[in-house]
């Protein structure tokens, strides 16, 4: 009942700031305000107000409003230790063993994250570096800079 009439309250209230509202010739405004001003007492005539209050003032809803945060945190918790490696206690998943007669496999392309350095459209140079010679040009620049 007490949430009934405060929703009462505010909705007229709201409907009187629409009224001043429109008085200044903000029609626009006006028009919204009123709008939002209706719904307290749209959600009191359907019963939303009611089932809400219900909700609120039972202490077992709020203990399982507890009991899902609890879950929520075993959840996350759980995520949290498995991305960051095996949690305690668990065993490592093992090596896929090899048929019989056959040896075990190895990757498909073991260096594929390595950047590729040569083919592709440039032409390969005549030479190849010697291996001091690979860094001058990133020594010519540490030095240029006093590094």
């Amino acid at each position: 009942m007490l949430a009934e009439t405060i929703c009462s309250a505010v909705s007229a209230a709201g409907l009187g700031i629409a009224a001043l509202t429109a008085y200044r010739k903000r029609f626009l405004t006006a028009t919204r305000i009123a709008a939002y001003a209706l719904v307290p007492v749209g959600l009191v005539m359907t019963g939303v107000v009611q089932w809400v209050s219900g909700i609120v003032f039972k202490p077992t809803v709020w203990a399982g409003f507890a009991v899902l945060a609890l879950a929520w945190l075993l959840f996350m918790t759980t995520r949290a230790i498995e991305r960051r490696g095996l949690g305690a206690g668990e065993k490592p998943a093992k090596e896929p063993k090899a048929a019989k007669g056959r040896p075990a496999r190895e990757a498909v392309a073991p260096a594929a994250s390595a950047p590729s350095l040569g083919g592709g459209a440039r032409p390969k140079p005549a030479e190849a570096a010697t291996p001091g010679e690979d860094f001058s040009d990133i020594e010519a620049i540490l030095k240029k800079h006093g590094i």
